[in-house]
């Protein structure tokens, strides 16, 4: 009787976590079953928290990464846009507070011509979710089948929805697990699970917009820059056209943050205004969406993409895309005709200088956490969210204050939410004599050319 080869032979699930904690790699195979078993339920959670651990202190090799982002691609349905005829990008952020360029590199991006098909998240920690943003518009629904998805992307150009339940469920499993067992910190993990559902979406092109910073997951410079590598390797290496855009998150993005209140800022650029302190979410949107409209062959550089971007933004063929996008999806756009008389806040507090001085730090974390102490955001997953709560911002980085100047305006749910809120905002914001030095938006860039090679040197 012929031995059974080692690629035939059973898999068990506690030799794979021994195997991993020893600090040996894995191969597809043994990736593959482990994935299939979080999908299907056949593997028990403490098996797989086990896994996560070992993998998170161990860390996976390169390889790895891309066996277990295939196969949590794989795991579910998936989505097929080549039916739209047209080529299909998207974006994604690693989060931040006040980041709503969605809302705007979505509708730039199909007026120009592709198509998005966005698949978004909701707030969970100190960062904000673009499906709560878009929930504050009456109506609008974020949980669409694949079907009427595919109809939405016909018709618009773009959608931004919910991830399906069918949609790589093994990343709800994990996912759930590395927010339990303090296994999120893994760049090969977090890695797998933004792009299995990107590339699930069946993605032409891919931009990633991974924040630097004191508001971003990664503060540190040098893990930002491995993570955005080796998203940008692991995407190409599945078919995909990616880059990532280090960019700043050392202060809230634009001038609000919450839900309601940044769809106003959003669609008010969209109008081709400039709302005071948007400047910034303006840029980075347009520099975006130029890669987007690059990657998707619809310019020959990013910068000829940007110049696109913007002729978009200026003649209102993105607006038009953004609400015929809402009301494909049931959404209300006449709450935009008169957006202050749509807003009511339970309770409305302001935040004074209590020096004069320059905005010296913002502490954007901690911003973000009170954001989401005016009821805008949630502790755990499932809890509701206040449409009308958030915070605007009345100063910026770097900008002389008097002593009683308005430095913000907190919406919360009730009176009683206002103060915590007010004393973290207070908290995270330094005011000093000297002017801080601005970082650049853009800090770097990574694209096939130069992923791999980062990723090389960093191993050594």
């Amino acid at each position: 009787m012929s031995a059974v080869s080692p690629s035939q032979a059973p898999l068990h699930t506690i030799d794979l976590i021994r195997k991993k904690r020893d600090g040996v790699a894995l191969d597809a195979r043994e990736i593959a079953f482990l994935v299939a078993g979080a999908a299907s339920g056949s593997i028990p959670l403490e098996q797989l928290s086990a896994w996560l651990m070992a993998a998170w202190i161990r860390g996976l090799s390169l390889d790895e990464t891309r066996a277990l982002t295939l196969a949590m691609r794989d795991s579910g349905d998936k989505f097929d846009p080549s039916r739209l005829g047209k080529t299909a990008v998207d974006k994604h952020s690693t989060g931040g507070v006040g980041d709503k360029t969605s809302f705007l590199v979505a509708p730039i991006a199909a007026a120009c011509g592709l198509a998005v098909p966005m698949i978004s998240g909701r707030a969970l920690g100190h960062t904000g979710g673009t499906l709560d943003k878009l929930e504050a518009i009456p109506g609008y629904r974020t949980a669409l089948s694949l079907a009427e998805f595919e109809t939405v992307l016909q018709h618009c150009g773009a959608s931004i929805v919910s991830q399906t339940p069918a949609l790589v469920p093994a990343d709800r499993v994990l996912y759930a697990l590395r927010d339990r067992t303090g296994t999120v910190e893994s760049p090969g993990l977090i890695c797998a699970s933004i792009l299995s559902k990107k590339l699930a979406a069946g993605l032409d092109a891919l931009v990633l917009d991974v924040k630097t910073g004191s508001g971003a997951f990664l503060r540190m410079q040098e893990d930002a820059e491995y993570l955005a590598a080796l998203m940008v390797a692991t995407a190409e290496a599945a078919g995909t056209r990616t880059v990532a855009l280090l960019t700043d998150m050392g202060q809230p993005l634009g001038c609000m943050a919450g839900n309601w209140i940044e769809l106003v800022e959003s669609v008010a650029l969209l109008r081709n205004q400039r709302p005071t302190y948007s400047e910034d979410l303006r840029e980075l949107s347009l520099i975006l969406a130029g890669w987007m409209i690059h990657l998707g062959g619809k310019a020959e550089t990013p910068q000829h993409g940007t110049q696109l971007a913007e002729a978009a933004l200026e003649d209102g063929s993105a607006l038009a895309v953004f609400f015929k996008m809402i009301e494909a999806q049931g959404g209300d756009t006449s709450v935009f005709a008169d957006a202050a008389a749509f807003h009511k806040p339970g309770a409305t507090a302001e935040l004074t200088a209590w020096q004069s001085g320059f905005i010296a730090e913002m502490d954007t974390t901690q911003i973000g956490w009170a954001v989401q102490r005016t009821g805008a955001g949630r502790e755990k997953a499932g809890e509701p969210v206040d449409a009308h709560a958030g915070i605007e911002f009345k100063a910026r980085r770097g900008e002389w204050v008097e002593q009683g100047d308005q430095i913000a305006v907190l919406y919360a749910t009730n009176e009683a939410m206002l103060a915590e809120a007010k004393g973290l905002l207070r908290q995270a914001i330094t005011i000093d004599a000297l002017a801080p030095a601005k970082p650049p938006l853009v800090a770097r860039i990574f694209t096939r050319e130069n992923a791999e090679a980062y990723l090389r040197d960093a191993v050594r």
